[in-house]
Formats: C-alpha cells, sequence, structure tokens
C-alpha cells in the first residue's frame, strides 16, 4: 500500500445459505476489515472508502409491521434483535469497528451502504443477489415470499464510490445506495412481462410459514426480519452525491434478466 492515496474496501462473505457457524462469515468480515485499515494506516493512507450495507442500518429498531423509512442516520442494533443472520453481525461489527480505527488514527472513512445490488453482470462469476432474478428465471423458485427489497443497480453503486472519492466533503459520512423497494412478487411480475413464455414463479409462500422455518435457522433467518413489514432506505442523500436519480428497480431487473440469459447463467426451463 505504500504510495497509495485511497483505498476501497469492497469485500466480505456473503453466502445463500445460512451457516451453523456463523463465525464463517463474521470473522472474516471483522479480522479482514480490520486487517484492510491496519496496513492501510502503516503505509499512510489517509483516504478509506468501505462497502458497507443495508444490513447496517434498518435493523434492531422494533419494526415488526407496517412501512418505515430509513435513512443515514439509523445504525442496526443488534442488542434489540431477535433474530440474527451473520451476514448482518458481521457487516454491521466491522462497520462499527471501521469508524471507530478511522477516529483512532485520523482516517477520512466513508462508508457507502447498497440495497438488494442487481443489474447486469459481466460475466458467469456474478453475485449471489443475482439469483433474485435467475432463480425466477430458471423456476428455481418454488415460491415467493411476501417481502421485498430496496434494490440498487450494481452500476450505481459503483459510481457512488468514486463519487465519494472524488469529493473529499463525503468524508466522516454513510451513503444509502438504494433505489425501489420491490416485493419478490412485484419482481416476478416484471420478467413475466418481460418473458411471457418463460414459467416465471406465480405461487406464494404464506408468511407464516417462513417464521416457523426461519425459528429452526436455515436460509428463512436472512429474511425473517422483512416479514410483515416494509422496510424503505432513502436513497436522497446518494442521488445528491451523485447529481441524478438512481436506475430504477424495473431496469435494473431486466437488465439483470438480460444479462443471465446471454451469459447462460438462466435457461428456459423445458416443459
Amino acid at each position: 500500500m505504500r504510495g497509495v492515496a485511497a483505498v476501497m474496501h469492497v469485500a466480505t462473505v456473503i453466502r445463500g445459505d445460512e451457516p451453523k457457524d456463523q463465525s464463517l462469515v463474521i470473522r472474516p468480515a471483522l479480522e479482514g476489515t480490520e486487517r484492510v485499515l491496519r496496513f492501510a494506516n502503516e503505509a499512510g493512507v489517509k483516504r478509506f472508502i468501505m462497502t458497507s450495507s443495508i444490513a447496517t442500518v434498518g435493523y434492531g429498531h422494533g419494526q415488526t409491521s407496517g412501512r418505515r423509512v430509513y435513512n443515514e442516520t439509523h445504525f442496526t442494533n443488534l442488542d434489540n434483535m431477535k433474530w440474527k443472520w451473520a451476514y448482518c453481525i458481521g457487516k454491521t461489527k466491522a462497520e462499527q469497528m471501521a469508524w471507530a480505527f478511522a477516529r483512532e488514527h485520523g482516517i477520512a472513512l466513508t462508508t457507502i451502504h447498497p440495497g438488494a445490488i442487481i443489474g447486469p453482470a459481466v460475466d458467469q462469476d456474478a453475485s449471489i443477489s443475482i439469483g433474485m432474478v435467475t432463480g425466477l428465471l430458471n423456476g428455481r423458485v418454488a415460491a415467493l415470499p411476501s417481502n421485498g427489497f430496496s434494490i440498487i443497480d450494481v452500476r450505481d453503486v459503483a459510481a457512488l464510490h468514486v463519487a465519494a472519492l472524488e469529493h473529499p466533503e463525503t468524508a466522516g459520512e454513510r451513503y444509502l445506495a438504494t433505489s425501489d423497494y420491490t416485493p419478490f412478487p412485484q419482481v416476478a411480475d416484471i420478467l413475466r412481462h418481460a418473458y411471457p413464455d418463460w414459467n416465471i414463479t406465480v405461487k406464494r409462500v404464506p408468511d407464516w410459514i417462513i417464521k416457523l422455518v426461519a425459528s429452526f435457522g436455515g436460509p428463512a433467518r436472512q429474511i425473517i426480519n422483512d416479514i410483515g413489514n416494509e422496510k424503505v432506505f432513502d436513497g436522497a442523500k446518494g442521488e445528491a452525491l451523485l447529481g441524478r436519480k438512481f436506475i430504477g428497480a424495473r431496469e435494473s431487473i431486466l437488465a439483470t434478466a438480460e444479462a443471465a440469459i446471454r451469459l447462460g447463467l438462466a435457461t428456459k426451463p423445458v416443459n
């Protein structure tokens, strides 16, 4: 890192399942972030941009029903969460540690907080977030949960990181990278209209079944906190930094589908 002016730390462990041993996700998130910060500081780097998550913003606030809007002033309260999942714990503790380290060592830190990142994949080594679209196209999703996510296009996530680097006044700030809140059934509807000859999932899973399954652990634990309520993340601050609106969910969903089909990540099921 010697001679480097700034560092972007954009990596963490993210899995489609919920490991029984949560340290498989939490430990690399914490130790990886600390290691990058430590070596950057030892090399004299004083500008640091970190990819965080909405997972560090909108949880542990007691919301169990209804609609609530979150912004950059909200911090996830792990101590107030009944259902914790490894990714949320790892990202939240890593961000807390990063802010403490930055204050202690005089590092100008900016954190970017994406929602569900989708958009045009560039190769087959795509993130698991794209599975939100490819699973519906491939017919692997047997039924849809009712909950949704604040979607963000990968192109906007990248642009926001660059904008943060180019604007020194973003130091010490958090930025949500979040566009439209989109329920899973709406994602399916968008794909169904665009690909009417594909067997897009229609069936829905009742909320009570997801809650019951989540009580035993497993992947349902990752969405249980979003069942029965609508968490909306206000991306206005990030849009102001870019000087434009974020790409809308529909455009991102269709761009994801087009890339997935082109790259062979989604194939039309044979009836």
